[in-house]
């Protein structure tokens, strides 16, 4: 079986050596699973475009992370559950709030219906069942919430994806399973 390793900044094409550049001034070093992706300087600018894109969306960074939770924890990325479990905390949610997330669940029931939405939508490969889906729009969201959920998750299983065909070394502190 081919191992895939981490590139070096000289590995890849000008194209990502200038995302690179971009990432390490912004948050300071480049993690790994970017790095890997640069192989491909598109499918790294379409995803970090897309997440830029979708920080504009009806859900805040805060939610964002808890939809992310979820679906990395139905898909089983190690990365980017260990990724996310530390954007999480740095936007205020407890170790026990992170727990829910990943298991499916928030305290807050507005949330929870966007959480069991996305969890249904990645676990039924987008035919989510109609009344979690009803739950969604009678807690207040509208269409345009429904796209932009589906395009959270679908975001993050994209990453999630290419941890599992990579399994490229943990860069962040692994979290414990559930």
């Amino acid at each position: 079986m081919k191992t895939i390793s981490v590139p070096a900044r000289e590995q890849v094409g000008p194209q990502s050596q200038e995302i690179f550049d971009t990432i390490s001034q912004r948050i300071g070093r480049v993690p790994n699973l970017y790095a890997t992706m640069g192989y491909s300087s598109h499918a790294l600018k379409a995803m970090l475009d897309f997440e830029d894109t979708l920080t504009h969306s009806v859900f805040s960074a805060r939610e964002r992370e808890a939809v992310y939770l979820t679906v990395s924890q139905v898909n089983g990325c190690e990365y980017c559950l260990a990724a996310h479990s530390i954007l999480a905390r740095k936007r205020g949610y407890s170790n026990e709030e992170i727990i829910n997330f990943r298991k499916g669940f928030a305290t807050d029931p507005r949330l929870n219906t966007a959480i069991q939405l996305a969890k249904a939508i990645v676990e039924n490969k987008g035919k989510a069942d109609e009344a979690v889906r009803d739950a969604f729009f009678d807690a207040g969201y509208d269409e345009a919430a429904l796209m932009e959920l589906a395009a959270l998750a679908t975001l993050r299983t994209f990453t999630n994806y290419a941890y599992a065909l990579t399994k490229i070394p943990l860069d962040f502190p692994a979290v414990e399973e559930i």
